[in-house]
């Protein structure tokens, strides 16, 4: 299990905790593994300020993953953080024309996997992280995001 510590300071309109935690189960269930993650809700303002810092993007982005990097003699099951611009977030599903809530899923698992070492830099890696969310969000009846 994943326990999910979830801010959202400015009250921004998403998901429940409950639905946050049930799509961290799902990769937990999935891949066999435990430990804790936060997740921050935030706005443009501080998801362009983040991922200029970062990334050195000026630009707000829909998720960030931040992977823990405490020492291994330090006992800790921290996986790490993610930031989710929630306007972002229902800019792109609208867009996109998919449903809000999905969206959230879909950028909290692949928020989550970044935290686990996924990553998508190079294409056989981007294939791997794909498949693996779609097939996670398929276990939660979540159509393919990708097509």
């Amino acid at each position: 299990m994943i326990q999910l510590d979830l801010i959202n300071e400015d009250n921004l309109p998403v998901p429940d905790a409950d639905q946050f935690q049930n799509w961290l189960n799902q990769i937990a269930k999935k891949l066999n593994i435990s430990g804790e993650v936060c997740i921050k809700i935030v706005d443009k303002t501080e998801s362009r300020d983040l991922n200029s810092t970062y990334r050195q993007k000026d630009k707000p982005t829909n998720v960030l993953s931040f992977p823990s990097e405490i020492p291994d003699f330090v006992d800790s099951n921290h996986l790490g953080d993610l930031a989710i611009c929630a306007p972002v977030v229902e800019e792109e599903a609208l867009e996109q024309n998919k449903s809000i809530n999905n969206h959230w899923a879909h950028l909290t698992i692949h928020g989550c996997l970044h935290l686990l070492g996924y990553d998508h830099i190079e294409d056989t890696e981007a294939e791997a992280m794909e498949a693996l969310e779609i097939e996670l969000l398929a276990e939660l009846g979540i159509e393919n995001p990708y097509i």
